[in-house]
């Protein structure tokens, strides 16, 4: 049995940061997730902290190990934007 990936969407900083747009990783927790895109782009860590999250479209609050992502989800990466 094939087990979908979870589409990372970057934007702006974090974008620049990891040199894509998308990101197809494993599931797990999204502190995993996160934690996975730092290994394999260490400049994301200079934004990482900055960020905020949505999963399927609903924004995470609280302890990022405590937010299960499933296979198929979305994950939206969403540092500060400048402007108004």
């Amino acid at each position: 049995m094939v087990t979908q990936p979870v589409h990372v969407h970057l934007f702006a900083a974090a974008r620049a940061a990891v040199g894509q747009s998308v990101l197809d990783v494993p599931s797990g927790t999204l502190a995993q997730i996160l934690s996975g895109v730092e290994r394999s782009h260490p400049d994301f860590a200079s934004v990482r902290g900055r960020c905020s999250y949505l999963v399927d479209e609903v924004a995470v609050h609280g302890d990022l190990a405590e937010v299960d992502v499933r296979p198929g989800s979305r994950v939206d990466v969403l540092p500060p934007f400048a402007g108004g």
